[in-house]
């Protein structure tokens, strides 16, 4: 065991070859430590990461990528518990990416989806990893898209991603998921007011939750106002309109339907030849974010910045330096 663990910390290529080829064969222990490897932020276990990465990506691609969001309360645990296991039972294979906002104090995640999905967090054939957002733009984990490729290459058919629902997560799910889904309430004539548009208008699939009991006619009245509202934005995509469908996860009604929907939103992708097309802008636009951070942590940790940031933030604040001419200068101590 402690060869081993040397092993690990060393130069680590055995052991990462091991390691690749447990996540190959579907190892839920591979897959966890390989996560962990690419969520690290240490130089070494970066550059190990990367090898990993590249190793596993012929692997990769195959899988159904869903991005799940919805309002507070709509029941997003609670449906992907019920997705997840009705997937589980058709014989898919189901990765969970659960998103939680970070504990300011520690850093870690704070909400604890994986309690939510009881019947998911038992299922051998389902994977849930609760990720901590480190405070990243729109509540989305540095390595979410790194974590969805190591759950591809175990075999996972099916990844469920689901936002934290705030700030400008939704977006950014969006853009590194096949078909997003958007859940939503009953009683549509209050709620209307306080969506905001761009989710509709990102919206594949739309589905109201907890049509079930005394709420089923609620729940119908509410899809009636968001397919007029849908209809009111257009379609985005000539192919495709957003269907409104409605379900409840605590009884499973209807979970099925959802799903047939987001597989014929797949195949008329697929037939209109977008999804190919959106997978390879969204690798591009991936390969300028993790540029765009690789500067960003190159500014903040390069001695030269560090000693002359703030009297650059005091002239800039002060208005007796321009912007741009701050920017450059700090361009310019880094090798730009």
């Amino acid at each position: 065991m402690t060869g081993a663990r040397h092993g690990h910390e060393g130069n680590g290529k055995p052991d990462d070859e091991a390691l690749a080829a447990g996540v190959a064969k579907g190892e839920r222990a591979a897959l966890a430590r390989a996560i962990t490897l690419v969520e690290s932020r240490r130089a070494d276990h970066r550059r190990r990461a990367q090898a990993l990465l590249q190793s596993l990506l012929p692997r990769t691609g195959g899988a159904f990528r869903v991005g799940i969001t919805g309002v507070p309360g709509v029941g997003k645990s609670t449906t992907i518990d019920a997705l997840g296991t009705y997937l589980t039972e058709q014989g898919h294979k189901v990765a969970v990416l659960a998103v939680d906002p970070s504990s300011t104090r520690t850093g870690g995640s704070i909400l604890g989806d994986k309690t939510r999905m009881s019947r998911l967090s038992v299922d051998r054939n389902a994977f849930i990893r609760p990720s901590p957002s480190s405070g990243t733009l729109g509540g989305i984990a540095a390595k979410t898209r790194e974590t969805m490729l190591l759950c591809e290459a175990a075999g996972f058919d099916v990844v469920l991603v689901e936002t934290v629902g705030v700030g400008q997560s939704e977006t950014a799910v969006a853009d590194l998921t096949d078909t997003f889904l958007v859940l939503m309430l009953p009683g549509a004539g209050d709620e209307l007011q306080g969506i905001k548009k761009g989710v509709l208008e990102l919206a594949d699939v739309v589905a109201v939750n907890k049509a079930d009991g005394d709420n089923i006619t609620r729940a119908r009245a509410a899809a009636g106002e968001y397919r007029a509202a849908l209809h009111l934005l257009g379609a985005r995509l000539p192919h495709w309109s957003p269907p409104v469908l409605t379900y409840s996860a605590l009884t499973g009604s209807g979970i099925p339907q959802v799903w047939e929907q987001v597989v014929l939103h797949r195949q008329k992708c697929e037939a209109a030849g977008t999804f190919a097309a959106t997978r390879q802008s969204q690798q591009v636009r991936w390969m300028w974010t993790l540029l765009n951070e690789r500067l960003a942590e190159k500014v903040a940790h390069d001695p030269a910045v560090k000693a002359r940031l703030p009297a650059l933030e005091r002239e800039v604040a002060a208005g007796t330096l321009a912007p741009a001419l701050a920017a450059a200068e700090i361009a310019g101590l880094i090798g730009l």
